[in-house]
């Protein structure tokens, strides 16, 4: 009763039965499902990262005076001097804060919601 499924076993084992070939191993194995996982993290997390990354660092370089941009504090400011690290933001009239480029995280959508609402 307990040693049933041994039973079968042992009986399945001993006809004689045709050996998978090797491309038939290779199909049915843990290779095809592991390079599925390594092509779909690749599609879905590090080619969208790498474009955001590269896009990011466009940006950056394209900074200019006036824009107004948003730190990653969440500080929105206007560029009054820009650098090749540093950026001088003006946040209010005269006040100017410096921030690193690297720490500017978008142009701001501030200024152009505003003109909206005012229309």
């Amino acid at each position: 009763m307990f040693f049933e499924g041994t039973a079968w076993a042992q009986a399945a084992a001993g006809q004689a039965a045709d050996a998978p070939s090797f491309v038939q191993q290779l199909l049915t194995g843990p290779g095809p499902i592991m390079a599925l996982v390594v092509a779909v993290m690749y599609f879905m997390v590090f080619r969208p990262q790498n474009k955001k990354a590269q896009e990011l660092a466009k940006m950056l370089s394209a900074l200019k005076r006036n824009d107004e941009v948003v730190t990653t504090g969440g500080i929105i400011g206007r560029i009054h001097e820009a650098g090749d690290k540093v950026i001088t933001l003006e946040v209010a009239p005269n006040v100017r804060l410096k921030v690193e480029r690297s720490q500017i995280a978008s142009l701001s959508s501030h200024k152009a919601s505003a003109k909206k609402d005012d229309k």
